[in-house]
């Protein structure tokens, strides 16, 4: 073996590559962390819809021709003013966003029905306005991933 071949297979031994934090919970952990969809939420989303939220179960998710692309994640509305039905997102607003009517921070958020309704950052366990609050990583996402024109179903 040549010294550079030896020389990067020590260092292999040496450095391994760390373990993936998800791969490093125990089976438990990831099934108790992992909200799950009933039969009905996912009769209630369409196919054609990007962004599903169930107000019922405050879960919401993305999908793509009805296949799920990310989620479903935990979510608080603000009911019972977070309005139902079939809305496509408006525009978007950065990490920085403060909301003029409230005046409370609305980080990452994504506009999607009237009134100024969208999913963005927020507190889990505190009622929004209206809006439906999600994780910081979550609400990142969405803002990622949610295009101006998306089809967004709440019920």
């Amino acid at each position: 073996m040549s010294a550079a071949r030896m020389s990067a297979a020590r260092r292999a031994a040496i450095d391994p590559p760390p373990p993936s934090p998800i791969a490093a919970l125990p089976y438990a952990a990831k099934a108790a962390s992992s909200p799950v969809l009933s039969p009905s939420a996912r009769r209630s989303c369409p196919p054609a819809a990007t962004a599903c939220a169930d107000l019922s179960a405050r879960l919401t998710w993305l999908q793509s021709d009805g296949t799920i692309t990310y989620g479903p994640v935990r979510m608080e509305p603000g009911l019972p003013r977070t309005p139902r039905g079939t809305f496509h997102v408006q525009w978007k607003a950065g990490a920085n966003f403060m909301s003029n009517e409230f005046h409370e921070p609305m980080p990452y958020a994504v506009f999607f029905a009237p009134g100024g309704i969208a999913f963005h950052e927020g507190s889990l366990t505190v009622p929004s306005h209206g809006c439906i609050h999600l994780d910081l990583g979550s609400a990142r996402y969405y803002n990622d991933h949610l295009p101006v024109g998306a089809e967004v179903v709440v019920f």
